[in-house]
């Protein structure tokens, strides 16, 4: 394998990379913005449009081990300009879809094209920042940039859907791609491992089959009750292929995945922490976005700009964690991070129908300041207990619990909201049956409905509906405040030694300075 990258260059291609993960992030968030006006002209039914969200993460979950392991064996660099095409390709597809089916295959390509992208980025990361210190400002900067792609996604979407239409959120894709692309191409170092294991695609299958059906499996016992044999026919096949994968993988003299890395008990905990911080943050802000547009009656860009808070501070959350890091300690910055994002929540229980900006804009700078501190800290922990020859492994891991964790917050808290939501809607007088079951589908729905209506009845509609709306966006909360608490009180335990482990080297240091 020749060098890298020169000393002076690593610099260089971190900023590559992070353009790279650009393409990716920006078409997250902008969706979320683009969600209420794409509803109005394709009507997606309630199941439609969480597919609409869920299948981009659904596909990339399952992928993101075969993606880590190709990436080692044919070139980190190779797998990410693959996936620069794939994802730009079917962002422009998706871009003019005519119905919600299309629009669900175009994202279900865009999830392949991103699960080629995420962990070449993080494993080149590993590969080129070979000093720990380093490497953690890396990675800082690198989940910064994520955060910061989230933060502008929303202005550019909210800009976009008001001047042209929803589909221009997903255009923009397609001219970051080209000039991405060839920047990339020509910049980027060769990076593979010296010595890769054998292609094992019985492995490939077993752990895409397993990951893909228990996502699929939650989602659907969210919606139709864990009770369904087909839900429970799911879960139980897709257990039972992961157990078998991971049966091979230790019998395996070079395994695919090294399973044997959840020995270490700070990166099980960092990985758990990751995916349930993701479950409880990813559909809120889907939810905040629909919140502030259907049930305030802000404009996309409006909308936008109330988001700003969650995500610059998030971009801030990313650049001040290595610092914070080296100082304080992995167990401290995770447990600290996770717990100031769980109390940040609490005052958002206090939400109604009414425009509280302070309620949202404090709070919001709270927790993308604690998680994303959080969330760098678990990263470092994930990324660095592998040689840079397997850091495929360690990116794999690490994104399928970012993707698997926001897939499965989007469809079960989504569920949930959607479940109390049809519940607490009152039956309204003068709408009649098929209108008042069409608008218990969701609150896009019932704006629908209501625009078909008297303006006194339809305006009657939207009252019930919004208070149904945020009834279940409190539900949400508490399961989001509850599964942060969780994360935190898991790390603040589970790393005790590690932590102690870490003194001891700072004393040592110390010492040996002296």
């Amino acid at each position: 394998m020749r060098p890298l990258a020169r000393p002076t260059g690593r610099w260089t291609v971190l900023a590559v990379i992070c353009a790279a993960v650009l393409v990716v992030v920006v078409d997250v968030t902008v969706l979320h913005v683009a969600a209420p006006a794409m509803t109005e002209e394709l009507q997606p039914s309630a199941v439609q449009l969480l597919w609409i969200i869920d299948v981009y993460p659904l596909v990339v979950a399952p992928l993101l081990v075969a993606s880590g392991a190709l990436g080692d064996r044919i070139g980190r660099e190779r797998v990410l300009f693959a996936g620069l095409v794939v994802f730009g390709a079917a962002s422009a597809l998706a871009a003019f879809a005519w119905s919600p089916l299309v629009l669900i295959g175009a994202r279900a390509i865009m999830g392949v094209g991103g699960a080629l992208i995420l962990p070449a980025t993080m494993s080149i990361i590993r590969d080129v920042f070979e000093d720990r210190d380093e490497r953690r400002t890396a990675v800082g900067i690198w989940s910064a940039t994520m955060a910061g792609g989230a933060a502008v996604g929303p202005l550019i979407g909210g800009f976009l859907v008001e001047h042209w239409w929803w589909g221009a959120v997903f255009l923009i894709n397609v001219p970051i791609v080209l000039i991405v692309l060839p920047i990339a191409v020509k910049l980027l170092p060769e990076s593979r491992a010296a010595d890769p294991p054998p292609w094992d695609m019985g492995g490939v299958v077993l752990a895409g089959a397993g990951v893909l059906g228990l996502a699929f499996g939650f989602q659907e016992g969210a919606r139709n009750g864990f009770v369904d044999p087909l839900v429970i026919g799911v879960i139980v096949a897709a257990l039972a292929s992961l157990t078998t994968f991971v049966r091979q993988q230790l019998a395996r003299p070079e395994p695919l995945l090294d399973v044997r890395l959840f020995y270490d008990r700070a990166v099980a905990v960092a990985v758990g922490c990751v995916l349930l911080s993701m479950f409880g943050l990813v559909g809120l802000e889907l939810f905040f976005a629909q919140y502030l547009q259907l049930v305030l009656g802000l404009e996309p860009l409006a909308a936008s700009v109330r988001l700003l808070p969650l995500m610059i501070a998030s971009l801030a959350g990313g650049l001040v964690a290595a610092p914070i890091l080296r100082r304080a300690g992995t167990r401290t910055t995770i447990a600290g991070g996770l717990l100031l994002s769980t109390v940040a929540l609490v005052p958002m229980l206090a939400l109604g129908v009414e425009d509280r900006y302070l309620l949202l804009a404090l709070p919001f700078v709270a927790l993308g300041l604690g998680l994303e501190v959080a969330l760098v800290a678990a990263n470092d922990v994930i990324i660095s207990a592998v040689p840079a020859d397997r850091a495929g492994n360690a990116a794999s891991i690490e994104e399928t619990a970012y993707e698997l964790g926001g897939g499965l917050g989007v469809a079960v808290l989504g569920s949930m909201l959607a479940a109390v939501y049809s519940n607490a809607l009152h039956p309204v007088p003068g709408v009649g049956a098929a209108g008042m079951t069409a608008a218990g589908e969701s609150l896009g729905r019932a704006v629908d409905v209501a625009a078909t209506l008297p303006a006194a009845v339809g305006s009657a509609l939207m009252v019930e509906a919004k208070d149904a709306f945020v009834t279940g966006l409190h539900l949400v909360l508490l399961a989001s405040i509850a599964l942060l608490a969780t994360s935190a009180l898991l790390s603040a335990f589970a790393l005790r030694s590690r932590s102690s482990a870490e003194r001891a080297g700072r004393a040592a240091a110390a010492d040996a300075r002296g």
